[in-house]
């Protein structure tokens, strides 16, 4: 997991790898909550996701309470899932972090 506090100290980019599912959403789910605390905007970078499950929605709609969450680059499967539920025009979805970033 890579994070990125970029050119301003009003956001934090988190940029998970790999799969994510209930037994790997631990070090994400704590990244996302300490990021939520400190800065009003977080940017979840998810192009590096390689699947999610029903636990990552979760976790999403979870921080999407507690902060401004800006999702960039979410891959073919990922922007499915938000799709499936309903939950992508409530969420702040972006096509790349530069959008993200600069929205």
């Amino acid at each position: 997991m890579a994070t990125d506090n970029g050119p301003s100290a009003s956001y934090q980019v988190v940029a998970p790898r790999g799969d994510l599912d209930t037994d790997t959403l631990g070090p994400l789910a704590a990244e996302l909550d300490d990021a939520a605390a400190r800065h009003p905007v977080v940017i979840l970078d998810a192009s590096g996701i390689t699947f999610s499950d029903s636990s990552f929605l979760r976790l999403v709609l979870l921080t999407h309470r507690r902060t401004e969450l800006r999702i960039a680059a979410a891959p073919p499967a990922v922007a499915r899932l938000f799709q499936l539920i309903s939950v992508d025009a409530m969420l702040h979805l972006y096509p790349t972090l530069d959008a993200a970033r600069a929205a």
